[in-house]
């Protein structure tokens, strides 16, 4: 999907929604995000021209709070869908939240005639929900997607066409634990004036918890490539890659927030070559990277030999001198790996070295502090690793 080059093509005009009955108080309907004259979200669904349905949609955005307890700024949100999905209520709204720099995708069902946000899921890119062109809509059992009128169709994981109405996919089948791409074409506009005929994003899987966004840019496709095989709900998890690294608000721990390591675009692996782990046969090492808000993360990731069950090492911030913990069954490692060219490793005295090749190095964890060292000609860079608990 277009990136924040796109961001800044579009026109954004907060003071005029484009339903006429919207008191100044209510949040607009659709929104006022321009690519040339083509509204990119226009009002969608049934309830789109209702003003009572827009006003208590309105008063139940107004309530919500983030899990650090920030508001949305109303006037810079909007409501990108009100109608009727399934047979049932549904509204989603894109709330803009400056005390946590993010934008929120909202999702609002009703219970009699109030309506409630019954699901909150946060993209730390401001601005995102509204220049993105496919959005995630949780079902109990499933996905739909909410696309942008640039779309002109979307494929599913099947590769086949997904049917929709106002804006709305039918269901689709996406996995609890396994990344599945999505493709949409976009038509030509000015900022795409051929448009765009493989528009990627990568589906992390209906079992990714609030308030992570399960959506992920993958322009290239290697991320489908890198994520093959993968369980995402253990790369989601405290000591996997993408939910390993808290993340904090200012001066404030935010751990109902979505990590620090959670991943935004660009999921990709390198081979660090073959090495034999764990007493078995040799299985493929790699070094799996993504981008954040924050940076480039990156994890080790090891497939065993025979298709067994692959183990993930926690976030590491991309550095000259990386270190890992990859927690073999039974064993617990540290992987050391480097690019830098004419520069000589230095481990703690005493060190068994499993893996000692240029730019890799592989040890056993002691239960004590270990401080590894890289040397060029002009630095050195050091890391310590303790004993996991």
């Amino acid at each position: 999907m277009p990136g924040t080059a796109l961001a800044a093509l579009l026109l954004v005009t907060v003071g005029c929604g484009p339903v006429a009955e919207r008191q100044p108080a209510d949040l607009r309907v659709g929104y006022d995000s321009l690519d040339g004259t083509l509204a990119v979200w226009p009002p969608r669904g049934s309830l789109a021209k209702d003003a009572a349905a827009t006003a208590a949609i309105t008063a139940a955005v107004r309530g919500w709070r983030s899990p650090v307890d920030d508001r949305a700024h109303l006037p810079s949100s909007g409501i990108l869908f009100s109608g009727q999905v399934g047979g049932a209520p549904l509204a989603l709204v894109a709330a803009d939240v400056p005390g946590d720099s993010t934008s929120w995708l909202l999702q609002l069902d009703r219970d009699g005639q109030r309506w409630r946000v019954a699901h909150a899921t946060e993209y730390t890119e401001p601005g995102y929900l509204v220049y993105s062109d496919v959005l995630p809509v949780r079902e109990p059992t499933g996905r739909r997607y909410l696309t942008s009128a640039r779309v002109e169709r979307l494929l599913g994981p099947d590769g086949r066409a997904v049917a929709g109405g106002d804006g709305v996919t039918e269901p689709v089948a996406v996995p609890a634990c396994r990344a599945v791409e999505l493709t949409a074409t976009l038509r030509p506009t000015p900022s795409l004036p051929r448009g765009r005929a493989a528009d990627r994003v990568l589906d992390l899987g209906t079992a990714t918890e609030a308030p992570r966004y399960p959506l992920v840019r993958d322009e290239t496709g290697a991320g489908k490539r890198a994520l093959t095989g993968l369980d995402t709900c253990v790369l989601a998890g405290e000591r996997g890659p993408f939910g390993s690294a808290p993340r904090r608000i200012g001066d404030r721990e935010a751990p109902r927030s979505a990590p620090e390591s959670w991943p935004m675009a660009k999921i990709a692996t390198r081979s660090l070559g073959s090495v034999a782990l764990g007493g078995g046969e040799p299985g493929d090492l790699e070094q799996l990277t993504w981008e954040t808000p924050s940076g480039t993360m990156t994890a080790v990731l090891y497939r065993p030999a025979g298709g067994g069950t692959p183990v993930v090492s926690p976030a590491d911030r991309s550095t000259t001198l990386q270190a890992y913990h990859l927690p073999l069954p039974g064993q617990s490692l540290a992987v050391l790996s480097w690019r830098t060219r004419d520069a000589s490793f230095a481990a703690p005295p005493g060190t068994t070295r499993l893996v000692d090749r240029p730019g890799l190095v592989v040890v056993e964890q002691t239960d004590g502090k270990q401080t590894f060292s890289l040397a060029g000609t002009e630095k050195t860079w050091y890391r310590s690793l303790s004993s996991p608990r």
